[in-house]
């Protein structure tokens, strides 16, 4: 009796996922990644469109400040020191230029990244598909 062996239970292979599954799980991710950045973008867009346009009339504000006060001190010291008074004016708009960049370069080294949320979520997802 020579028989071959014959198997009573199938063998099973480990399920994989379709090519399909796989594809649109994927494609939802990007799509999620993607409405997340559209998001930040516009968020980004609006506040520096704000931010330029109150920069600018704040300039034009101080600017007309600034000769209106420096007009004032020469018109009270016209008679008696109107070139020290001149300098004076002078040497504060100074001061105030280079306080003003000092404020400024601080503002632009400690802002934070603009779409820190989109990168958090890129690297969530990279830790959960990466063993």
């Amino acid at each position: 009796m020579n028989q071959t062996p014959q198997h009573s239970e199938p063998i099973e292979e480990a399920p994989r996922p379709s090519l399909r599954k796989l594809g649109g799980a994927t494609l939802g991710l990007l799509q999620n990644h993607l409405e997340l950045f559209g998001l930040e973008f516009q968020e980004e867009k609006s506040r520096v469109l704000r931010l330029g346009l109150f920069a600018g009339i704040a300039l034009v504000c101080g600017l007309m400040f600034a000769f209106g006060l420096f007009a004032v001190v020469l018109i009270l010291f016209w008679d008696q020191h109107r070139l020290l008074a001149a300098a004076i004016m002078t040497g504060l708009y100074l001061l105030g230029l280079v306080v003003a960049l000092l404020w400024l370069r601080k503002l632009a080294r400690d802002a934070a990244s603009p779409f820190q949320a989109s990168l958090e979520e890129l690297a969530r997802t990279r830790e959960n598909l990466l063993p």
